[in-house]
């Protein structure tokens, strides 16, 4: 290979594909030589992540930490759980310097820091993609590996999210437990999927535990966060002109919050909706007299 600037080339055209995240065995089998490499590692211009892992340059991309996790775990492992879920925003994002979830077919675990390592007997070509070219878990496979490690209701909300963001399919998912009969979790998944009520979309856990409410109690099923006037709700029932909003685990954060829930409702009411509010304390600690309230605001 010659000429001062053919490496620095191949580094860039290599990283640009990857986030800005390269390997030492991509470099090496584009035809650098492990003199080459370590020199751009000891100059700076290979910034080492993982061993045999590194940045080039000083800019990376908005998923590198991902692609540098998966390369470091071999050409076979994805970005899964948690944070494929982030990716496909069907869960919220992990916070900031959480460990990267990497899948990866096999028996041994790496230990790694930064990086989760999940391991599966089968990972199917079709179960990884590339999303910004990082191979990830495809969402269907996503939720699978999901519903062995949260709860029923964060699965709940995340095959919602992903159903209504029309990235999984109610026969995808029972075609990917077929796939995968003895995954982990996966009668939840399926008693999830087989269920008369089809899985609701909601943002927290009190809106979570509400439903659960709603569902024992046997009250017709509402839309969860529905879009209507122009607002986001958490339940609506359409029939009867009802909305009911969660305040969540502290009752207005702030000032300019209450402003705004009001703003809302009193807009909604001038529409004909009538609006009933819940708080946490009203839910978990009040749960009888909640579904009361909430029985006569539908009779009505």
């Amino acid at each position: 290979m010659s000429g001062p600037h053919r490496p620095n080339t191949v580094i860039d055209e290599l990283a640009a594909a990857q986030q800005g995240i390269v390997s030492r065995a991509q470099l090496c089998a584009a035809g650098l030589s492990k003199h080459v490499i370590d020199g751009r590692v000891g100059s700076g211009r290979l910034k080492v992540l993982f061993r045999g892992v590194y940045q080039a340059g000083p800019v990376a991309g908005l998923r590198a930490r991902e692609m540098a996790a998966a390369l470091a775990c071999g050409s076979a492992a994805a970005v899964s759980h948690w944070s494929a879920a982030g990716a496909w925003e069907s869960l919220a994002p992990q916070p900031r310097g959480s460990p990267v979830d990497i899948l990866e077919p096999g028996s041994v675990r790496r230990r790694l820091d930064g990086i989760r390592a999940h391991r599966t007997r089968r990972l199917a070509a079709d179960e990884v993609v590339l999303l910004d070219g990082v191979p990830i878990t495809s969402p269907a496979r996503t939720i699978l590996d999901l519903a062995g490690v949260v709860g029923p209701s964060e699965l709940e909300r995340a095959v919602a999210q992903a159903d209504r963001l029309n990235l999984v399919s109610v026969p995808g998912l029972l075609t990917l437990l077929a796939a995968h009969p003895r995954h982990r979790g996966c009668g939840v998944l399926r008693n999830l999927l087989e269920s008369e009520t089809p899985p609701a979309l909601t943002r927290s856990e009190p809106e979570s535990r509400l439903l659960g409410l709603i569902r024992k109690a046997r009250l017709r099923a509402p839309q969860t966060n529905a879009h209507l006037n122009g607002f986001e709700v958490d339940f609506l029932w359409a029939a009867e002109k009802l909305v009911v909003e969660v305040d969540g685990y502290v009752w207005h954060s702030s000032a300019a919050a209450f402003a705004r829930d009001r703003r809302r409702d009193a807009t909604l009411t001038a529409a004909g909706f009538r609006v009933v509010r819940f708080t946490w304390s009203d839910i978990v600690q009040t749960p009888e007299a909640t579904l009361v309230t909430l029985t006569r605001a539908l009779l009505r």
